[in-house]
């Protein structure tokens, strides 16, 4: 596995991870996802999250822009159409 594919991996499972925290805080009767073990997981859960939320969507943007992967990719022109429709 590359690092871009590593990183983003990683980075959507702690985002929806935060996410479902935030979820359970604020909803009650939400169940909480388990708490984080190690300092990997309280890294990306504590630190990388929340900074990511916090990022301006310009700036969250620019930065994907800016990493290697599929999302680079422009989206495919449609093909032209041929010939009657019916």
């Amino acid at each position: 596995m590359g690092f871009s594919r590593w990183l983003r991996e990683n980075s959507q499972h702690y985002l929806l991870m935060g996410a479902h925290e935030q979820l359970a805080r604020t909803r009650p009767g939400t169940r909480a996802p388990r708490p984080p073990h190690g300092p990997v997981e309280l890294f990306w859960l504590r630190v990388f999250a929340p900074v990511y939320r916090a990022l301006p969507w310009p700036l969250r943007h620019r930065i994907l822009r800016a990493m290697p992967g599929s999302h680079r990719r422009p989206w495919a022109t449609p093909p032209r159409p041929s010939g009657p429709a019916v």
